[in-house]
């Protein structure tokens, strides 16, 4: 079975060479894809020196349109399960093996690595209430919209297996893709499961998300979920 690990990075140079590590650490035989999205530091060549496969766009797309050009490369290059991974650090890249045997033993073809699903794991970070309130008011959305039921719909520490790249590397939600993206491969017919995992606060930088933007994020999520077709459009179907 190949894997491969995506990596949405902006201007992440500061991290993006620990993150390799990691994912090397914690799985030696997965290759490692970082996306840089347009960065203006040093992060292609931290990428490239790391030894990660680098794909460079020319423009900043957001962390949809870098995500999507991870998919693709995991479709265009026969992997059989692709997993999503920050380049800020802030996932914890020793529970990868777990997310990839969730799709490998059939149980998903989507496995969400989760920050409230089962047991709390120890040393996790949970961010703010005000946003655990909205990331559970867009799990409600989603089983409402849906009937998927996840509990952590905003985590992008995520893997796929063959379905679920081929749905995605045709069709991704461009902004704020998390919640979303979980909307599509349900109506696709994918099977969606989560599994517990660690994440850590960031440790430089600021989130893209403050609390004006948080708002929005809501708002346009909500939208985004409510009008979302039921049915895929005609190309988009998966096998």
């Amino acid at each position: 079975m190949r894997v491969l690990a995506i990596v949405p990075a902006f201007n992440e140079e500061r991290s993006i060479r620990s993150v390799v590590a990691g994912l090397r650490r914690a799985a030696p035989a997965v290759d490692v894809c970082v996306v840089d999205d347009g960065s203006t530091d040093g992060t292609a060549e931290a990428a490239r020196t790391s030894g990660a496969t680098l794909l460079s766009l020319r423009v900043n797309l957001g962390i949809g349109g870098a995500v999507q050009a991870g998919y693709r490369w995991a479709r265009d290059h026969g992997y059989d399960v692709a997993v999503q991974v920050d380049g800020d650090g802030q996932h914890d890249t020793s529970f990868l093996p777990a997310l990839v045997e969730g799709v490998a033993a059939g149980r998903a073809d989507l496995m969400v690595g989760s920050r409230f699903s089962g047991p709390r794991v120890e040393g996790a970070f949970r961010s703010t209430w005000s946003r655990r309130a909205g990331i559970r008011y867009l799990s409600a959305v989603l089983r409402i919209r849906c009937g998927a039921r996840v509990l952590d719909p905003t985590s992008g520490f995520r893997a796929a297996g063959r379905r679920a790249i081929e749905l995605f590397a045709v069709s991704y939600p461009p902004d704020y893709p998390e919640p979303e993206s979980i909307a599509v491969a349900a109506r696709a017919g994918l099977r969606i499961a989560e599994i517990p995992v660690r994440m850590a606060e960031r440790t430089h930088g600021e989130s893209s998300i403050g609390l004006a933007r948080s708002f929005y994020y809501l708002v346009k999520v909500s939208m985004a979920l409510v009008l979302l077709p039921t049915r895929l459009p005609p190309g988009e179907e998966t096998a």
